[in-house]
């Protein structure tokens, strides 16, 4: 392969090696943030931009993110919610925060994971909060699956986690199941019971008008006896669990142990879910109050359940149609919105914490994996673009965003917003490692959809593999990867080029709506192909084959 690239491109790459990830996070906050920040520079990751302002809040970010990371009373650096809320919490810091973490500095997610199962109670409950002060049990306040969560760490560092971390959250996660079984399904439906507003984190929902924000007492195993229609069988709670239950048969099989009681009960739950929270005639998911009634709030319960893996690509198909594409309902101008926008109660102020109507970042964070799941990456990409323009703008990384303006909101430093910034970055135009042991190079860039300004002419990307470099440089018509310095591929943008852990060809998705036809240089190698949005493209014996092609799934209006 010829090395012989454009002279703007060599000087832009030749800006990039000499960026010093140190000196742009600037100043540190306390003295446990070198060895963290050391740790997110071993990690190779380095973000550069032709426009100044993405790159600025880049590592902006990554400075705010040090702010999130504080040790806790055995000295270990766990990541904290940021802003307002001093702790962990179990919804989001406990498990998708770390999730997408992990991916930076992986001993904070690591740490982060195992605190809760160090502080469970004995009965078998997990806190739904950690502070200074120590493990905070009233309410459950679960929505990513924790098991998902903590597999996904360890599938992504399986020769780096401790050897004790698998077994330890295996213990601790069945046994939270367990509690749940025993004093969340109280009305015997096979659903996990909502008790409260802060049991699903739904802070001034319509889902949850006339229930207290906290169960009985301030204890989880009580509900309010003198409720009309509490308990709930809520539909984000009982897909939690049966993602879980999918995750702990993984666990099991790859400790040696028969994973046959996790697909019996993850088969059950699933059944529970669909035959009494799932509304055909709406094709929604509700809450089922103590009258048998279903709760008509569509909220974003659904991307909820959907992050959960329930439901084929035809069912997610549908609900891209109906729902979260729908410009009448979720599909905001920056998506998601946490209520659908049809409801009379929607509420679009993001100047406090609510979730009636405001986009979430923590919505925008669980996201990602409902849209990968069933290889809706091009669909993926609608949500990434405007969210990143509006993360461009970002001053304070606040905890939801005007749906409309895309202007932050309330309270600052918030690690969900945060760490949205550096993982849409990575999965829009960077270098992204899977669980699967592939790496995918995105050649895309942010689109100027905000008063025509642009974000980026061109990117250049970074991340350390198994020790071995790569770089990623995205232009508007061509990208190109080197490998410990050398030109590997080149690849025309608007596709993702998917390689293993050594950096040797396997794939190549259609990242566009349009379809991408060209030549990838591959060594001395010159391949012709044509893409389809959506399409997978399998690399055998040089040449591709068509694995799979779903098409795509276009925005719908009402």
């Amino acid at each position: 392969m010829s090395t012989n690239a454009p002279r703007e491109l060599n000087y832009f790459r030749q800006s990039f090696g000499d960026l010093d990830v140190a000196q742009r996070v600037g100043e540190l906050g306390k003295p446990s943030d070198e060895a963290i920040l050391q740790q997110f520079i071993d990690s190779g990751v380095k973000f550069s931009a032709s426009s100044p302002v993405l790159e600025s809040v880049y590592y902006r970010a990554v400075r705010k993110l040090l702010d999130c990371i504080v040790p806790n009373a055995q000295q270990a650096p766990i990541l904290q919610e940021g802003g307002v809320y001093l702790g962990c919490w179990l919804e989001s810091t406990g498990t998708i925060n770390a999730e997408l973490c992990s991916r930076f500095i992986p001993s904070v997610a690591e740490a982060t994971y195992s605190q809760f199962a160090a502080l469970q109670r004995e009965d078998g409950l997990v806190p739904y909060k950690i502070t200074a002060e120590g493990a905070v049990f009233k309410q459950i306040q679960l929505v990513t699956p924790p098991a998902r969560s903590a597999w996904n760490h360890y599938a992504l560092h399986r020769n780096q986690t401790a050897p004790s971390f698998l077994p330890q959250m295996y213990e601790a996660l069945s046994r939270y199941d367990n509690w749940l079984s025993q004093y969340r399904n109280t009305r015997g439906k096979g659903c996990v019971e909502a008790f409260c507003a802060f049991d699903t984190g739904h802070d001034l929902s319509p889902r949850f008008w006339h229930v207290p924000d906290t169960p009985h007492l301030n204890d989880p195993a009580l509900v309010n006896p003198d409720s009309p229609i509490l308990p709930f069988l809520a539909p984000d709670l009982t897909a939690s669990v049966y993602c879980s239950r999918k995750y702990l048969g993984q666990m099991a099989r790859e400790l040696g142990l028969s994973d046959d009681q996790w697909r019996e009960k993850a088969e059950h739950g699933l059944e529970s879910l669909m035959k009494h929270c799932f509304d055909q005639v709406d094709h929604f998911f509700y809450d089922v109050d103590k009258q048998g009634q279903f709760v008509r709030v569509q909220s974003d319960v659904l991307l909820r359940v959907l992050a959960s893996e329930v439901g084929d690509r035809d069912f997610f198909d549908e609900m891209l149609r109906r729902y979260l594409l729908n410009t009448s309902k979720f599909f905001a101008k920056y998506p998601f919105t946490s209520l659908s926008m049809e409801d009379p109660r929607f509420d679009p102020f993001s100047s406090y914490n609510t979730w009636a109507g405001a986009t979430n970042f923590l919505s925008l964070i669980r996201a990602p994996h409902a849209f990968e799941y069933h290889q809706r990456y091009v669909e993926l990409t609608w949500i990434l673009q405007p969210i990143i323009s509006a993360l461009s703008r970002m001053t304070q990384f606040g905890q939801c965003l005007s749906p409309w303006t895309g202007e932050e909101g309330y309270t600052e430093s918030y690690s969900p917003s945060i760490l949205c910034l550096l993982d849409y970055i990575e999965r829009l135009c960077g270098i992204f490692p899977t669980t699967g042991s592939e790496l995918w190079f995105t050649g895309l860039l942010p689109y100027p959809l905000d008063h025509g300004i642009s974000l980026a002419e061109h990117t250049a990307y970074s991340r350390t593999v198994d020790g071995t470099a790569y770089e990623l440089i995205n232009k508007e018509e061509m990208a190109s990867i080197y490998v410990s310095g050398k030109l590997r591929y080149r690849f025309p943008s608007g596709i993702r080029l998917v390689t293993d852990r050594a950096g040797n060809l396997k794939a190549v998705i259609g990242m566009t709506a349009r379809r991408v036809e060209g030549i990838i240089e591959y060594g001395e190698t010159h391949i012709s192909f044509g893409v389809d949005g959506n399409e997978t493209l399998v690399y055998e014996n040089g040449a591709f084959y068509s694995a799979s092609s779903p098409g795509v799934v276009y925005p719908t209006y009402g």
